[in-house]
């Protein structure tokens, strides 16, 4: 099981958009990809189907703590824009 903590900021955050945290779970257990964002962080993603379409769940990491810190977790749109494909 991959343990983490939620940062304040992310806590607020997934209240806001109507993320649930078991959502997140399955994200953070088994990622679509893990890519690389800046200063040493990196996006747990995955393509989830909410009730208005498919969405990319991206959860920011900063995965060189241990636990691992969540800084942010937000949906897109825009797959696309983000998905590597890797």
């Amino acid at each position: 099981m991959t343990k983490y903590i939620l940062t304040k900021h992310a806590q607020e955050e997934m209240a806001i958009r109507g993320i649930p945290e078991s959502i997140l779970d399955v994200v953070m257990q088994t990622p679509g990809e893990v890519v690389p964002e800046k200063e040493e962080l990196v996006a747990y993603q995955s393509v989830i189907s909410f009730p208005e379409g498919p969405m990319l769940l991206r959860a920011i990491v900063a995965d060189q703590d241990l636990p691992m810190r969540i800084i942010t977790v937000y949906r897109t749109s825009k797959i696309e824009k983000y998905w590597r494909g890797s």
